[in-house]
Formats: C-alpha cells, sequence, structure tokens
C-alpha cells in the first residue's frame, strides 16, 4: 500500500470503468433496467440494461471502486469523472447508469463517486463533449475539474483506456503534473497499483 495519494483521481467511463460505449446504445436506463446478482457479500444490481445491450463493470474496475466504498483509501483522496460521451443522449445514458449500478449493496456507483464532496455537488462528474467540455480531455474535462474541484494537477492521476484517442498524452500535454495511466482492456488491479505507486515516486522525487 502507497503511503502518497493523490487527492483526486479521475477515471475515464467508457471501456475503462464499463463496457460497452455509451453512443452504441440506444435507450436511457431505468430501475425496470436493473440486472441484479451476488454482489461483494450480498445481492446487488451488477449489470444496467439498455435496450438489447449490458452495461457492466469491468472486474478491476469494480474490485477498486469496492475498496475505495469501503474506506481501504484515506478519505482525503476523492475521485472523478472525465468522459467525452459523443452526445447528449450518450451523457443521460452514462449518468443513468451510474445512478443505477452498485459497487456494494445498497450503494450506488454515483453516491461512491459523491464520497468527500458537498451535498449535490456535481463538479468531479464530467460527461460529455459539448461546451464547455470538447473531444479534447486536456482542453476541457481537465481545466473543469481543475476549476470546479480547486484540486491542482500535480495532485490528480488519470485512467483512459485510450482506445480511440490517446486522451493521456493530451492531458499530460495540457495539463502538466497529472499522473496517467492507459487501461486498454479495461481497469486491471494492477493498473491502479502502477499509477499510484507512479504517483508516489513522483512526490517523492519533487520533495
Amino acid at each position: 500500500m502507497v503511503s502518497i495519494l493523490p487527492e483526486l483521481v479521475v477515471f475515464d467511463l467508457d471501456m475503462c470503468l464499463w463496457s460497452p460505449e455509451m453512443w452504441t446504445l440506444r435507450e436511457i436506463p431505468g430501475s425496470a433496467n436493473r440486472i441484479c446478482g451476488p454482489l461483494d457479500s450480498g445481492h446487488g444490481c451488477v449489470a444496467v440494461r439498455s435496450g438489447n445491450d449490458v452495461v457492466r463493470l469491468f472486474p478491476g474496475a469494480l474490485a477498486v471502486l469496492q475498496d475505495i466504498c469501503k474506506g481501504r483509501y484515506d478519505a482525503s483522496m476523492r475521485i472523478a469523472a472525465a468522459s467525452s460521451a459523443d452526445t447528449p443522449h450518450a451523457s443521460a445514458i452514462a449518468r443513468a447508469t451510474m445512478d443505477l449500478l452498485e459497487i456494494v449493496p445498497g450503494v450506488t456507483m454515483r453516491q461512491v463517486f459523491a464520497r468527500g464532496w458537498p451535498s449535490d455537488f456535481n463538479g468531479n462528474i464530467q460527461i460529455g463533449r459539448h461546451p464547455p467540455l470538447s473531444a479534447n480531455k486536456g482542453r476541457s474535462h481537465f481545466p473543469q475539474l481543475r476549476q470546479h474541484t480547486g484540486v491542482p494537477y500535480d495532485k490528480m492521476v488519470f485512467f483512459d483506456d485510450c482506445n480511440w484517442d490517446d486522451n493521456c498524452t493530451s492531458v499530460e500535454h495540457h495539463c502538466p503534473g497529472v499522473t496517467t495511466q492507459r487501461t486498454p482492456n479495461g481497469l486491471q488491479v494492477h493498473e491502479w497499483q502502477a499509477a499510484l505507486a507512479a504517483y508516489e515516486a513522483r512526490k517523492r522525487s519533487s520533495s
């Protein structure tokens, strides 16, 4: 376990935390679209149906979010989302899915992302590519995150699959100081650990 943690961990959503891509889906899911099954030590919403498609978290992503949910990291480390969903409809599907998927029984993905933030605060959830956002996360999502959260770039870690666009390179270029980690097959636990170790190493080398 590392001893120096980032203040803000930023996750891409599509193909980093979950599958499939939101732009491929047609229907905004509701409570009737929850798929329940074994979850952690109980029973909860493990997937969400959108039309004929099913959205699920990658196993590694679920494990990481469960650790965060259970308080295995200091509360000073908070989390955020930076997703360039193609359309307002895709963004709405993503937000609805966050409200339904559970990390542990009775605790939704949205609630885990809300931990440590003021009540009703949404500045840590940057989804879409319509103004003030764009397809370039380094030019839009991260400046928005810095503005709304007050966390400087050098205290952030970012995870992105980078399968369509190299968002990690863009963020490194436009937002110097952010530690980035590619997750080409969906977030894996070893990638999570590697990114936290890299962040700690950077902090130790600069102190």
